[in-house]
């Protein structure tokens, strides 16, 4: 086991070195004159992960990319050869990794009733509590793997009352961020309809009982937009300490009788996209607006992420960003 161990470090070791020197387009994109690191979660495009960046790179123009799953794979279950190989592609495209959007803690929370009603989008990973503290240990060495500084996290399956758990949870949370402290990482909790951050008030609680500077929230507004009484901009967003948020996925929702909801291009449904991105702006947020698609409505992902990648690019020009 150790043996084995060692031999996959030094595939992370091998397959981070590939990525380690930027090219002059990326040098190009830190001195862009947009604000943000724009970017698409991978696998919203393809399984294909060439294909994907090719997608990415070459037709949406951009020099930053989000990685989830590829090749019907979670990121986090990749062996040596297979970051390699990612490597090798996101170099080929000259594309840089916003972070790992890991599952980190999407199970449920030890001695919690489960709820059974909420949906569950699992993105080919299934781990449970016992084995977070490894993953959350394998996903800092695919950080160093992929050239980045981020980790994304969630807060456990939802439960009706988390008011019992909740200390027991935000020191869960405090501890991890901890650890990611001692290898300069920033862990960034997702606010998730299924889990038990989703609203703008939970996550500027959640920031406010782990002050940890490197415990950041990655604000998905559309998720937000899933709550009947929630207003994602400005409501929620105003809640939200500003120097707090490290990370942002961009999507949009409309709300359905009984509490439903169904996902929408960048451009229709509840998130005010050309108000959030000139609030961001105006705000000083320098990270990453990374497009989550989560629409079909265009008939494949890869034709509904075309589809909102224009609106969001229309959004952040009507925001007065030039992307």
């Amino acid at each position: 086991m150790l043996a084995s161990r060692r031999r996959f470090l030094g595939g992370l070791a091998a397959a981070g070195a590939l990525s380690a020197l930027p090219s002059s387009k990326l040098l190009a994109s830190v001195s862009s004159s947009c604000p943000f690191r724009l970017s698409v979660i991978n696998d919203e495009i393809s399984p294909d992960f060439d294909h994907a960046c090719s997608v990415a790179a070459n037709d949406f123009g951009l020099h930053w990319i989000e990685l989830r799953s590829m090749w019907n794979k979670n990121v986090t279950d990749l062996d040596s050869s297979q970051i390699a190989e990612a490597n090798r592609i996101l170099k080929k495209y000259s594309l840089r990794v916003t972070d790992i959007a890991s599952p980190l803690y999407k199970v449920d929370w030890p001695g919690a009733p489960r709820k059974q009603t909420q949906e569950r989008d699992q993105f080919h990973a299934a781990e449970d509590f016992a084995k977070q503290d490894a993953l959350l240990t394998h996903c800092i060495e695919l950080t160093r793997a992929f050239s980045t500084d981020r980790i994304r996290c969630f807060d456990f399956w939802r439960i009706d009352d988390q008011k019992p758990y909740r200390d027991a949870m935000n020191e869960k949370l405090r501890k991890a961020a901890e650890t990611c402290a001692k290898s300069n990482v920033i862990l960034l909790l997702e606010n998730e309809m299924s889990c038990n951050t989703g609203t703008g008030e939970e996550a500027a609680a959640v920031l406010k009982a782990i002050p940890n500077k490197n415990f950041m929230l990655n604000w998905d507004p559309g998720n937000a937009g899933t709550f009947p009484d929630e207003a994602p901009y400005p409501t929620a967003y105003d809640l939200l300490p500003k120097d707090r948020i490290g990370h942002c996925h961009a999507k949009n929702v409309t709300r359905l009788p009984g509490g439903k909801y169904q996902w929408e291009p960048v451009g229709t449904g509840v998130v005010d996209w050309v108000g959030q991105l000139r609030a961001l702006r105006t705000d000083g947020y320098r990270y990453a607006v990374s497009l989550e698609t989560h629409w079909r409505g265009a008939g494949t992902p890869e034709a509904s992420s075309r589809k909102s990648m224009a609106d969001l690019k229309k959004a952040l020009e009507e925001s007065g960003a030039t992307c």
